[in-house]
């Protein structure tokens, strides 16, 4: 062998000692990966999460979620999202479910338990057909939790067209019959506490 050949062969191993012991330290330095943010960490409180989230926002992203159907932002992880769902006597448009009679009807019945009991109906099935709008990728209306319930407007003429979605033209038992639906579909706020009211469905307190 010629001292040029010699010479190449001592660079190479020299070479190859100092990749193989290159690659041997970085393999000794475990791999550590960057913590979730704070609005994807379900142990976090509600509040965090949502002042989190909204810091990480663009303007533009911030103004499309205000309107009734919000559009998706993928690089936040932020799905779609429908404010319109009706559950007024039942969460059954444009699907299957339970439905009961109209506003103006089981309102004279002045049952404010019996309206308690329907409205936690609503809301079961309103998240069971909510958990399965997301196994099938749907944020259309009427699939959200955000439901456009109870409608607590006094009816007091005949000439509005709506006076059948309402609880009659009397104040306190408008009042009654709109707490009644309220806490049925969001649940005891005393037994379920703040955190878990998430675990129900929403309401809009007027039209």
């Amino acid at each position: 062998m010629t001292a040029a050949c010699r010479k190449a062969s001592l660079f190479h191993r020299s070479l190859l000692g100092a990749l193989l012991a290159a690659t041997a330290g970085h393999a000794q330095v475990p791999y550590v990966s960057s913590p979730p943010p704070l609005y994807l960490d379900a142990s976090v409180p509600t509040e965090t999460r949502v002042r989190d989230l909204i810091s990480r926002m663009k303007i533009e992203e911030k103004t499309s979620q205000l309107v009734t159907v919000a559009v998706a932002i993928p690089r936040l992880h932020v799905p779609a999202y429908s404010y319109w769902t009706e559950g007024l006597h039942g969460i059954g448009m444009d699907g299957v479910a339970t439905v009961f009679p109209q506003a103006i009807g089981y309102a004279a019945s002045w049952n404010t338990a019996l309206v308690h009991g329907m409205a936690e109906t609503i809301s079961t099935e309103g998240r069971a057909r909510y958990n399965n709008a997301l196994r099938h990728d749907v944020h259309s209306q009427n699939e959200g939790l955000t439901v456009w319930s109870p409608n607590i407007n006094i009816f007091r003429d005949p000439r509005w067209g709506r006076g059948q979605e309402t609880y009659g033209e009397d104040p306190f038992l408008t009042g009654q019959m709109g707490f009644a639906y309220i806490t049925g579909l969001q649940g005891d706020l005393s037994v379920l506490g703040n955190e878990a009211v998430g675990e129900r469905v929403g309401c809009r307190r007027a039209s």
